[in-house]
Formats: structure tokens, C-alpha cells, sequence
């Protein structure tokens, strides 16, 4: 293995680890250079993923990286060990690296091979700076106990071990530090945005970190790639609003009416195409078809067509851009052209087919009958050839979910929620979800949905080389199931786990692949 080698920025970066980068562009760079960085280890919260804090470790490098959880970006980036790397700042090494001389040269005074000391980055490297902060061990006042005193710049501080009866605050402490006797080590140095350490932690998770483009460190590629979408509004009946992030512009997604030259105008060319359509989900269409024969409520939700397509996209460890062609069916409804737009950097997959008429807008607040037909967004193209934006598949990237950083995380927010409550998003239980949906659709939902219970939700397995890969499958006569108990309940693992078990529920335009621990790993619009 080669020695990590790269340039200290304070207060933006660390070689190519730069503060507000995404984890799964992060994930996707240190994956690619196994010879750099052989072994990855990634820490989350089971009970809470997309909420609690996101910690990935190069134990053969010596750092590590936290990540806040609902926007999955880099807030601090930690050396835990620098005789793992090599680590410089204005071209002078914060430690240097192991000679090849035999026997290797002793240190310079003052310096030493397992990290730089308090006199090096003191009157060296960075110069002075205000009194740095003492953390008292948790059990104070045990004899021995040790505590951490951090010495913090703009942009980066670095700690010593220090017993916590060598501390006081009337003391020199910058002295006693730097005596060559003493000849502190620092045991780690934290690069991130703010003053110091103790102003910086206090909004450490919930600061808005500049785009990364607006840092001179990294490098410039010959490709301009737009910012990326960092929320997506789902106002209902097949609108979708884009807005990006650090900038006030926003783009519209009208399925039916967007066309394929329109996505890549606005969002870019995508990532990959895949032209495989799935058909391992047509039974469920059957028997739809059949059921719904039967039935005589007139208030039943209006059902989607065709929802048997998968995004493929999310069962392949890589980019799947393969030309394959698209397998039609024996009513041949298909077209060899219709396709998913992979876009892995914006987080999200669109179905691009033949012209379909999308989902009911939701009904009026303060409706309490079924909604009127309406044509405002009906499809805008007379022509059965043409091809339109029909779906849309957010992904939330949740780690510990089958098709983790497969597509950077998608936040999103049902719009037509609101109306003064708590906003329901990519981050809201899928439960609470479930409750807000039921309420706002009474009018329209019949059976159990229009009860408030628990529709059945469908088992999904993507440990199983033929199962259907993405939420877009949907198990029709979801409006007169009855109870499920939360999550679902499905099939595990000959090893007891079933963190590749999910389960899918349906409401009108919404198709919600749910976790275990309750969260929403994708959501498909239609």
C-alpha cells in the first residue's frame, strides 16, 4: 500500500476530502483506489440512519470522515494516526514520512516520527494563536485521569494528552507544551468550518457548508457538472419541483409532459441509460385487473396502468449503462426506446416512456368528497411515439439498506402536507407518513386505507437474484387491505438478518419502499 499523501487546507480540505462533499461521492473516489485506501469502515445509527451522524474510517490511513445524516455531507474530517500518511501545509511536512535509510534518521529537536509536536505546529508551521480549550476527562478528579487540551486555528485544531492536574487555567500552558523536555505529540488534528473548535462544534451538524465548486483547492475538471438537486417539493398529481442547492433556481418535473431533451437541458445528460424493462411483476397486474372487476365503490383511487417497470439501477453494484434492448410484452405496449435516466449524482431515476396520464392531483383541504376530474396537467403530446418523464424514483441512499451508495441521497418533501404542520419529508417515519397521507386522501381512499389502518404491504427481498429491483413495483388492490403491523413483516436471511427485507405501500401517485426501522429507503412518483 502507498502512503496517503495530501495537502492540509484549513477550514475547507484535506487533499481531495473537502468539507461539504458528499458521502457518496466521498464513498465512490475511495473505492476506486483500493491501492490507496484498502480497508473502509463505515459507522450509523440502526435506530435512526438519515438523523444521526455518519462516521466512515481508513484505519490503514489514519482518518476519518463524519458526515451529517439527512444531507449526507462531510461537516469534520479527523487524523488519527499520522504515521499512516503524509501530511503537508505549505509544502512543509506536519510529520515526515518514514526514511529509507538504514538505520533511519533520528528527528529533528523539537520534531518527532509519531505526530507533529506542540513546538512544530506552534512556532513552525501555523504560529501563534489564542489559549486553546482543556476537555476534562468524564470522571474527573480519579488519579491518572487524562484529559484533552485542543489548540485550535481557523479551520483546524490539533490535541495533546494532558492530565487534568497539569491543567490550570492561571497556568503557561503554551510553555509547558513547548518545552523540549515536555515534547508534546499531538494525538489528532480535525479540519473544519469555523473560528475554533468551540465556536465550530456548537452548529458542527446543521451549518450550510459552501458548494464545493467555490473551493480553489479542488482540483477543476473539464466537465461542468451543474450543482446537484438537494430537494425535490412532490406537489401531486405528477408535479415535481427541483430546487438546488445554494442557489434560489428551480426546475419542474410534469410527468406526461416533459420530454427527454427537457431533462437533460435542465439536469444534465444522465448518468447511465438502462433499457431493460422487468416483467416479473406483471401477476400482480392480473390480478388487479381481475379484482378490480368486481368492485362497485365508486370513490376507489384511480390505480396506475403500468407500474411493473424496475429501475434497475439499484440491483448493480456499479453504473449500469447497458444498451440492452427493452423486452416487450405480448399486448405490446412497450416501445424499444422507452428507458430509466440514471442520474446517480442527482439521486434519482426517471422513467422515460410512451405517453401516460399521470396521478390525480390531491384533493382540496377542505374537501371532504371526491375531487372533480381535472386536465391542468394532462398530457401535452398528441403523439402515441413520443416519449415523456412518466416516473420519477427518489432514492434516499440510507445506509445499511441493499442498495446503498448506488445513488447519492435525494431529500425530499410532500408538499401538499403542510398546511401549517410539521413538513413530512425524506427524514419523517414512514408511520407518520402513512397517517398524514391517509387523512389527506380520505375522500378519495376506500377499505382499510380510508379506515386509517394499515394498508398490507408488499415484501420485497433484493438479496435474491431475481427479485425486482426497485420500488416501482406495486402490488395492486392496496385500498381494501387491512392491518399490517408496522414494517411490514417479511422474509430473512438464513442468518437470522433482514436488513435486504423490504416492504412497499401505495397511495395515489406514491409508491414508498419503507426500512425495517421504519424509514423510507425510496419513494416512486408517478
Amino acid at each position: 500500500m502507498t502512503l496517503f499523501t495530501a495537502q492540509l487546507h484549513p477550514g475547507r480540505a484535506l487533499g481531495f476530502f473537502t468539507l461539504g462533499a458528499d458521502l457518496h461521492d466521498i464513498l465512490t473516489r475511495v473505492k476506486a483506489e483500493p491501492q490507496h485506501f484498502p480497508k473502509i469502515q463505515l459507522a450509523f445509527s440502526r435506530p435512526s440512519p438519515v438523523k444521526a451522524p455518519i462516521t466512515v474510517t481508513l484505519p490503514a490511513n489514519g482518518i476519518r470522515l463524519r458526515f451529517d445524516g439527512p444531507e449526507q455531507r462531510l461537516r469534520l474530517i479527523e487524523v488519527i494516526d499520522f504515521t499512516k500518511n503524509h501530511i503537508t501545509f505549505k509544502d512543509r511536512d506536519l510529520v515526515k514520512p518514514p526514511s529509507t535509510q538504514v538505520p533511519p534518521s533520528p528527528p529533528m529537536p523539537g520534531e518527532s516520527n509519531a505526530g507533529p509536536t506542540f513546538r512544530q505546529i506552534y512556532h513552525r508551521l501555523l504560529g501563534p494563536t489564542y489559549g486553546g480549550e482543556y476537555i476534562a476527562p468524564p470522571a474527573s478528579g480519579a488519579p491518572g485521569d487524562v484529559g484533552n487540551y485542543v489548540l485550535s486555528y481557523p479551520g483546524v485544531a490539533f490535541t495533546f494528552a494532558m492530565a487534568q492536574s497539569a491543567y490550570s487555567p492561571d497556568k503557561d500552558v503554551v510553555s509547558l507544551l513547548s518545552s523540549s523536555s515536555a515534547a508534546q505529540v499531538a494525538t489528532s488534528m480535525a479540519i473544519f468550518n469555523g473560528d475554533s473548535w468551540a465556536q465550530a462544534r456548537e452548529t458542527l451538524w446543521t451549518e450550510i457548508l459552501p458548494s464545493v465548486k467555490t473551493v480553489s483547492v479542488v482540483p477543476r475538471g473539464k466537465d461542468v457538472v451543474p450543482d446537484e438537486v438537494s430537494l425535490v417539493k412532490i406537489h401531486g398529481g405528477g408535479r415535481l419541483q427541483l430546487f438546488r442547492k445554494w442557489t434560489s433556481a428551480s426546475t419542474w418535473i410534469m410527468l406526461g409532459e416533459t420530454t427527454p431533451q427537457e431533462l437533460v437541458a435542465h439536469l444534465g445528460p444522465p448518468n447511465a441509460i438502462y433499457r431493460k424493462n422487468d416483467q416479473r411483476m406483471t401477476i400482480h397486474k392480473l390480478r388487479t385487473a381481475s379484482h378490480s372487476r368486481t368492485r362497485t365503490n365508486g370513490s376507489d383511487a384511480p390505480r396506475p396502468q403500468d407500474l411493473t417497470d424496475t429501475d434497475q439501477s439499484s440491483a448493480h453494484t456499479t453504473s449500469d449503462d447497458s444498451n440492452e434492448e427493452a423486452v416487450e410484452d405480448d399486448a405490446g405496449s412497450r416501445v424499444s426506446d422507452e428507458c430509466f435516466y440514471n442520474y446517480f449524482y442527482h439521486g434519482f431515476d426517471v422513467l422515460v416512456s410512451t405517453p401516460t396520464t399521470p396521478s390525480q392531483p390531491p384533493p382540496p383541504v377542505t374537501s371532504t368528497t371526491k375531487p372533480t376530474e381535472t386536465t391542468s396537467n394532462g398530457i401535452k403530446s398528441t403523439s402515441a411515439d413520443s416519449l415523456v418523464a412518466t416516473k420519477v424514483i427518489l432514492h434516499g441512499n440510507v445506509p445499511g439498506s441493499y442498495e446503498f451508495n448506488r445513488h447519492r441521497r435525494c431529500r425530499w418533501e410532500i408538499s401538499y402536507l403542510d398546511a401549517g404542520e410539521a413538513a413530512v419529508d425524506s427524514e419523517t417515519k414512514f408511520a407518520d407518513i402513512e397517517d398524514r397521507l391517509n387523512d389527506r386522501w380520505k375522500g378519495v381512499l376506500s377499505g382499510a386505507a380510508a379506515a386509517g389502518q394499515r394498508q398490507r404491504g408488499m415484501v420485497l427481498n433484493r438479496g435474491w437474484g431475481d427479485s425486482p429491483g426497485s420500488s416501482v413495483e406495486f402490488l395492486g388492490g392496496w385500498e381494501d387491505s387491512v392491518g399490517r403491523a408496522a414494517g411490514g413483516g417479511g422474509a430473512q436471511r438464513p442468518d437470522g438478518t433482514d436488513e435486504m427485507t423490504t416492504t412497499l405501500y401505495g397511495f395515489p401517485g406514491l409508491v414508498f419502499e419503507v426500512l425495517k426501522n421504519g424509514y423510507v429507503n425510496t419513494v416512486t412518483v408517478y
